[in-house]
């Protein structure tokens, strides 16, 4: 297939990368020039501008930070839905962290000119990226799902498709409430122990066979123990996923306490100066509050 892909950062890079190892044409746009530097000897296409990709792709997929950016992508000047005037087919897939109704807005205006937007937002963080191990949660068309489907089995082991367009923007809400939670909650755990004196290393290894396991003790509680707080996801793109996932919240007048807590800390820590460290420097504020020295 000939693919198009517009945001080539941390992510994107080698999400487009294991696309073009499937044997796909790759047809790029970057906002900047030096994002398109890895794939200059590659073969891939690289164009003037976004509609320019869409003229040439059959599906056009979008890896950008937040709602503004993905209409800007799709609906703006020289966007998605420009280069796709007067022919049809054309797939736009969003994997960005937006808010449902944005996903919604955004689809049913490409729609009007005859493109099938399906929003797949991802978990995985950067080491998913990279490893093709992304989980995939996708809305919208079914048809338009089978179609893309090929393809998101280059990126990422768990793809699903879990209901219409918008669909996806929520499972991924949900995803970033029990994440966030588990950060903070594994978080005060350690610094529970390291306030009362406990290894906290020997509390996880005895956690880990209990029913307090997870995948989050498991590998994020070895960062912490390592003070890896290096990002695989930054705290300012956490923070801004629960912020959608509160004023959702406020919309539908529905109580979320620990994921509100949960936003408070990633608040604490962008205002702290930790934005660009990974969430689970969660860890460094509760020690600052406790008077831990670390």
């Amino acid at each position: 297939m000939k693919v198009g892909f517009i945001g080539l950062g941390l992510m994107g890079r080698p999400m487009a990368g294991h696309l073009a190892q499937g044997g796909h044409a790759l047809h790029l746009w970057a906002r900047r020039a030096e994002s398109l530097d890895p794939f200059r000897d590659s073969g891939a296409t690289l164009h003037a501008s976004i509609a320019d990709v869409a003229r040439e792709a059959d599906v056009v997929f979008s890896m950008v930070a937040d709602a503004p950016d993905v209409e800007a992508v799709a609906l703006g000047p020289q966007g998605v839905a420009e280069g796709a005037a007067g022919r049809s087919g054309l797939i736009f897939v969003d994997m960005s962290t937006i808010a449902p109704d944005a996903a919604r807005s955004i689809g049913a205006r490409l729609a009007e000119g005859g493109v099938s937007m399906i929003d797949a937002p991802v978990s995985g963080g950067e080491v998913g990226a990279i490893n093709a191990a992304l989980t995939i949660m996708a809305g919208g068309d079914q048809t338009a799902f089978e179609r893309v489907l090929p393809l998101f089995r280059l990126m990422g082991k768990n793809v699903t498709l879990v209901g219409d367009r918008g669909a996806g923007q929520v499972a991924k809400a949900c995803n970033q409430i029990i994440t966030g939670v588990g950060v903070l909650a594994l978080a005060e755990a350690f610094a529970f122990a390291d306030k009362s004196g406990v290894d906290a290393g020997r509390v996880r290894e005895a956690l880990l066979g209990g029913f307090a396991y997870s995948r989050i003790l498991e590998n994020h509680g070895q960062r912490m123990l390592d003070r890896n707080f290096r990002a695989g996801f930054k705290s300012w793109m956490h923070q801004k996923d629960l912020r959608i996932v509160m004023g959702e919240a406020h919309r539908m007048g529905l109580a979320l306490p620990s994921a509100a807590a949960a936003a408070q800390m990633l608040n604490a820590m962008v205002g702290q100066g930790l934005g660009e460290e990974d969430s689970i420097a969660m860890l460094k504020v509760l020690e600052g509050l406790g008077g831990i020295e670390k």
